[in-house]
C-alpha cells in the first residue's frame, strides 16, 4: 500500500513552458484575480448598512447583498470544477472574469436594489470562476511547482479575507458603495493577459451534466438559505432535492460528480478535514471583528488595523507552506496548521480581555495557518485524485469551504444570541459576561482543532502509516 507521500511524489498534468518573466506575469495576474474574487466578497459587509438606508429597505432584505453572493458562488465553484474538466481553462477563466467584471459595472450604475441584487449575482457567477480554475493550474501546467504556487495563491486568498471588510469601509466612506463595484470591475484589464499566457487547449471527452447541476445548484442554495435564516422549510426541502441529486449520479451516464469519487479514501479524508478546519478559521474571521466591537469599542478602520498584522505575517511565511508541502508533505503541514490554529484559540480564549493588540498578535497564528492548511489541502486533493477528476474534485473543495464559512457564521451569530453563560470555562479568565462568552467560544474552537487533527490521524494511519521525504 502506497504512503501519502508517495501518492503525492508522483506528477501529472502537461508541463506549460513559459519563460521565467511570462511565468512570473501568469503567477501575478492569477493572484490579483484571486485577490479581487475575495475581496468583493468581504467588501460588501460593511456597506450594507448603506445599501438599505440609500433604498431604504429592511436590514433583513439587505443581508442578500452577501448571502445571494455566497450562494451563487458555492454553486459556481462546484460547476466552474466540472467544466474544467472538459473544456479549455482559458475559455473558462475569460468567461469567468468577463461576468464578474460586467456584474460590478452593472451593479456601479444600479438605480434600484434589484439591479443591486442582480449584478452580486452576477458578479458571482463570474467571480466564483477564478478560485475553481486557478487552484487548478498549478497541477495541470506546473506539477513541479504545485506547492509554491498553491501557497501563493492562498496568501492571496488571506489577504484578501483580512483586509476586505477595511478596504470596503474605506471606499464607502470616502466616495459612495457604489465605487466599490467600480474596484472590482478593474480585473477587466486582466483579460489581454491571460489571453496571452494561458495555453490554447482542445475540448475534452465528456458531456456536461445539465440536470445534475440544477440539482446541485437548488439543493445547495436552499441550504445556505437555510442556514442563513434558520427556516427549517429550506432545510427539508434543500434535503430532497439533494436526496435526488445522489440518486440521479448513479444512474446517469455523465454525472456532474462521479459516486467513485468518494470511495477514494484520501480525497473522503482531505474533504471532510477541510470542512471542519475552515469552519473554525472562518468562525474566527467571523468572532473577531465583533469582539474587538463589542468589549473594546473599536471602529472598523482601527478594527482593520488591528487584523491587519496577521494578514502581513501570513504573506510573509506563505512562501514556506509550498516548500514544506513539497518536502514534507500534505499530512505534516496540515498537522502544522492545525497547530497554530489551536495556539491561537487558547491564547484567544486565555488573555482575551488584556488589550486589542494581544488580540492581534494572537490572531497572527490563525492567519499564518490560513495558507499552510489551504496548501496541505489543496496539494493533496490535486495529488490523490485522477487527473480528469481534479477539476471537480477542486469544485468539491471550494464548494465546502464556502459552505463552511457561512455554517460558521451562523454558529457564532446563534451561540452569540443565545448566550446567557457569564461564566468562563477558562481558569485563567475571571471576567463575566461578554467577555466570558467569547472566551468559551475560543475554546470550543481549540476542541474542534483537537478533534479535526485526531481524525486525520486515526484515519490516515492504517493505511498509509508512514511518511517519507520529497
Amino acid at each position: 500500500m502506497r504512503t501519502i507521500s508517495e501518492v503525492e511524489s508522483e506528477t501529472k498534468g502537461t508541463h506549460l513552458h513559459l519563460t521565467k518573466t511570462d511565468k512570473k506575469k501568469l503567477i501575478s495576474v492569477l493572484s490579483v484575480l484571486l485577490l479581487f474574487s475575495v475581496l468583493n466578497g468581504t467588501m460588501f459587509i460593511v456597506s450594507i448598512p448603506d445599501i438599505t438606508l440609500h433604498f431604504n429597505l429592511l436590514p433583513s432584505h439587505g443581508s442578500w447583498i452577501v448571502t445571494g453572493y455566497i450562494i451563487f458562488f458555492a454553486i459556481g465553484a462546484v460547476l466552474y470544477g466540472k467544466l474544467s474538466d472538459i473544456y479549455p481553462i482559458k475559455t473558462i477563466l475569460l468567461i469567468g472574469v468577463s461576468l464578474f467584471a460586467l456584474g460590478s459595472l452593472l451593479g456601479f450604475f444600479s438605480i434600484n436594489y434589484a439591479m443591486v441584487i442582480i449584478a452580486r449575482m452576477l458578479q458571482a457567477c463570474g467571480a466564483s470562476a477564478i478560485p475553481a480554475v486557478v487552484l487548478i493550474i498549478p497541477t495541470r501546467y506546473f506539477p513541479n511547482e504545485r506547492g509554491r504556487m498553491l501557497s501563493i495563491f492562498s496568501t492571496m486568498m488571506v489577504i484578501g479575507s483580512g483586509i476586505g471588510p477595511v478596504m470596503g469601509g474605506v471606499i464607502a466612506g470616502f466616495l459612495n458603495w457604489q465605487y466599490i463595484f467600480l474596484f472590482s470591475s478593474f480585473s477587466l484589464f486582466t483579460l489581454p493577459l491571460l489571453k496571452s499566457l494561458l495555453p490554447n487547449e482542445e475540448k475534452k471527452d465528456g458531456r456536461t451534466d445539465i440536470p445534475g447541476a440544477i440539482l446541485i445548484a437548488l439543493g445547495v442554495g436552499l441550504f445556505i438559505t437555510f442556514i442563513t435564516t434558520f427556516n427549517w422549510y429550506f432545510f427539508f426541502l434543500s434535503a430532497v432535492i439533494l436526496g435526488f441529486f445522489i440518486w440521479w449520479i448513479f444512474h446517469t451516464e455523465f454525472p456532474l460528480i462521479l459516486p467513485s469519487m468518494f470511495k477514494n479514501k484520501l480525497f473522503r479524508v482531505a474533504i471532510i478535514v477541510s470542512f471542519l478546519g475552515m469552519i473554525i478559521m472562518f468562525s474566527n474571521m467571523f468572532i473577531t471583528p465583533l469582539l474587538l466591537r463589542e468589549v473594546y469599542g473599536l471602529t472598523t478602520i482601527l478594527i482593520g488595523l488591528v487584523m491587519f498584522p496577521g494578514a502581513l505575517f501570513s504573506a510573509l511565511t506563505a512562501r514556506f507552506a509550498g516548500i514544506w508541502t513539497d518536502r514534507w508533505g500534505s499530512e505534516r503541514v496540515c498537522f502544522f496548521a492545525l497547530i497554530l490554529i489551536f495556539i491561537s484559540a487558547i491564547l484567544l480564549s486565555s488573555f482575551i480581555s488584556i488589550s486589542p493588540w494581544f488580540i492581534s498578535f494572537a490572531f497572527i497564528f490563525a492567519y499564518i495557518a490560513f495558507p499552510f492548511f489551504q496548501t496541505a489541502i489543496a496539494s493533496l486533493i490535486s495529488c490523490v485524485l485522477p487527473e480528469n477528476q481534479i477539476g471537480i474534485g477542486m469544485g468539491i473543495f471550494n464548494l465546502f469551504n464556502f459552505m463552511s464559512s457561512a455554517i460558521g457564521a451562523a454558529i457564532i451569530g446563534k451561540i452569540l444570541d443565545y448566550s446567557t453563560i457569564g461564566v468562563s470555562i477558562n481558569p485563567f479568565v475571571k471576567e463575566t459576561g461578554e467577555v466570558a462568552t467569547y472566551s468559551n467560544i475560543f475554546i470550543g474552537m481549540g476542541f474542534l482543532v483537537v478533534l479535526n487533527g485526531l481524525f486525520f490521524y486515526l484515519a490516515t494511519r492504517k493505511k498509509y502509516p508512514k511518511l517519507s521525504k520529497h
